[in-house]
């Protein structure tokens, strides 16, 4: 695989826009800036500089890699419920790294198996309601953890991101993984962009003619055509 790519794993290369991973994860725009460029905020004397919270190259144009979507895509369950604290998710994050002992815990196996329960003792403290806060906040990580799926090392190499809201069911039809489509999101099983068919559709293609077209049932095309269409939006 790595030879496809000058030796580099497709994981780690800087291939999305902040925009990209934006639509892609249905999450703002401005979050993942402040999450992975930083953000300046006013204080009395003037301004101060917020650093980020996930490392990606500090050159512009900033582009995040494969392994950074699936950070966000996790962090998103640390903040998304609690609201807890950035400076607090930041020591929760120095504390992982530090206790697991390997980079980018939030992207890999051993954080579903060991790094919630650590980062849940840890910090539990910090959440309403105790016990019953705990275990929401390790079953928002388990929603997060159930669209990631690992390699043999323990890696993520897939990721399935939300497509819907989380009171609805979150399908699996659509993927993002580093090796098919250059990475972009692609039908499962069929590594057909669903770019390419939200743009034929929009050119007047019926959800009949691009499920035959492709093999695929019209299920799966609207599905695509959906995401694309809702991102778009």
């Amino acid at each position: 695989m790595n030879d496809l790519y000058g030796g580099k794993d497709p994981r780690n290369i800087p291939s999305y826009s902040i925009g990209d991973a934006a639509r892609y994860l249905r999450i703002p725009h401005g979050t993942i800036s402040s999450w992975t460029v930083g953000r300046k905020y006013p204080v009395v004397e003037g301004s101060s500089f917020f650093p980020p919270l996930i490392d990606i190259p500090k050159k512009k144009p900033y582009l995040l890699s494969f392994t950074n979507l699936v950070e966000i895509h996790v962090l998103r369950a640390i903040r998304q419920t609690h609201k807890i604290q950035l400076n607090k998710v930041r020591e929760a994050l120095d504390y992982l790294d530090e206790t697991l002992k390997i980079p980018h815990p939030l992207a890999t196996e051993q954080f579903r198996t060991d790094g919630v329960d650590l980062f849940i003792e840890k910090y539990g403290a910090l959440i309403n309601a105790s016990k019953k806060g705990q275990l929401a906040l390790k079953d928002e990580f388990n929603l997060h953890l159930e669209r990631i799926e690992p390699d043999d090392s323990g890696l993520a190499i897939k990721l399935y991101p939300f497509t819907r809201s989380h009171e609805e069911n979150n399908p699996k039809i659509v993927v993002i993984d580093p090796r098919i489509a250059f990475g972009n999101l692609s039908i499962v099983n069929k590594g057909i962009p669903t770019k390419n068919i939200a743009e034929r559709y929009k050119a007047g293609d019926s959800i009949e003619e691009l499920a035959y077209d492709y093999d695929c049932t019209s299920l799966t095309i609207e599905e695509a055509i959906r995401c694309e269409l809702l991102n778009a939006a």
